[in-house]
């Protein structure tokens, strides 16, 4: 078991913990690199059963986040924030806590922003924006911030439109069975696009009734998520929790592509070498899933939705050169991205140290 001291041994960056007594929730703030800019990253609020997997959650959520905005080719550094409940905390006791995180967050003055995440809402972000600056996607004082789960959604449709062609020289979703993990904000847009094209869905999520709503208007299938893994499919989309690629889950997959929205999707990175020797393409979560980061970005920077359209579809390209240079190097396409993206860094290293 990890504790709080042994997770922050030998972290490369910097980590704002503070315990908030009123709600006994911790919040985590983790800042993992500055070389590409300010770090930023979602917030997370979830119940978790110590607060040290709290901090687990955030460290490796930043980590990803870094990797996530590198392989983008945006300015940005990486960084998260988790809220980690003891408890379910709501209504006026929610607010409240989150009105002391926006607060949180206003006194680092810039060095850490903020947006919506797994367990977080556009309201949310709505809220936490009254007492900081530093919120993407926020719209009129009022009104909820905008949604980043339809641009994950399209980069993420785009995404597996690439593995299908790698792999069959095809595009085209139509009669491909994709099994869909979560149909909350990016899985419901995801499998809406997905049964427009023609493919054979099969739907689960961990809420009770949430997959079956959707299944009769996609006229799609369903299943618990533990059978949804098990299926014979074309692709695997985990749009939900993380980590439900493993060493013990590998060998029960039958699927030909794991591509979906989840953050930090293996256990271990190792679990990328095992997919890569079980012969199914994966998709590298922090590439596929970027375009909700990616269109925030450029929102702020005042891009027009039409070329944020363009960047979101691009990342089919992106994986395109990935799964090229994975098949050439005889090597799984996380270690190929993962080259991109230490390349990326080490030459803004180089370009800030000249």
């Amino acid at each position: 078991m990890h504790s709080l001291e042994s997770l922050l041994t030998g972290w490369p960056g910097e980590v704002v913990m503070h315990h908030d007594d009123a709600s006994d929730a911790w919040i985590f703030i983790a800042c993992h690199d500055r070389t590409l800019g300010r770090p930023v990253g979602g917030t997370r609020i979830k119940v978790y059963p110590r607060p040290a997997d709290g901090l687990h959650d955030a460290l490796r959520l930043a980590r990803g986040m870094t990797e996530k905005w590198a392989i983008a080719g945006l300015p940005v550094g990486g960084g998260k924030a988790v809220l980690a409940l003891s408890r379910p905390v709501e209504g006026a006791a929610r607010l409240a806590l989150l009105e002391r995180y926006g607060r949180l967050v206003e006194s680092l003055n810039g060095a850490f922003g903020t947006g919506q995440d797994l367990g977080s809402t556009p309201e949310d972000m709505a809220h936490i924006g009254r007492f900081t600056r530093w919120v993407h996607g926020l719209r009129a004082v009022g009104e909820p911030a905008v949604d980043p789960g339809p641009y994950t959604a399209r980069g993420v449709y785009a995404g597996i439109r690439a593995a299908l062609r790698h792999l069959d020289g095809s595009d085209d979703p139509a009669g491909k069975t994709i099994v869909v993990e979560g149909v909350g904000g990016v899985g419901r847009p995801l499998a809406e696009s997905l049964a427009a094209a023609g493919a054979r869905l099969v739907l689960t999520d961990a809420v009770a009734g949430k997959a079956e709503e959707l299944a009769t208007r996609l006229n799609a299938s369903t299943a618990t998520p533990e059978e949804g893994r098990q299926l014979a499919c074309d692709v695997y989309a985990p749009c939900a929790v993380g980590a439900t690629i493993s060493a013990a889950s590998i060998p029960e997959l039958r699927c030909r592509i794991v591509g979906g929205s989840a953050n930090n999707q293996l256990a271990e990175d190792a679990d990328a070498q095992r997919l890569h020797e079980r012969g199914i393409l994966y998709a590298p979560d922090y590439v596929i899933n970027g375009g909700g980061a990616t269109a925030f970005h450029l929102q702020s920077q005042g891009v027009s939705e039409e070329v944020i359209g363009t960047r979101l579809d691009a990342i089919g390209d992106l994986l395109t050169e990935l799964f090229r240079a994975a098949a050439a190097a005889g090597i799984s396409p996380l270690e190929a991205a993962e080259a991109r993206v230490q390349q990326i860094l080490a030459a803004a290293r180089q370009k800030e140290n000249s």
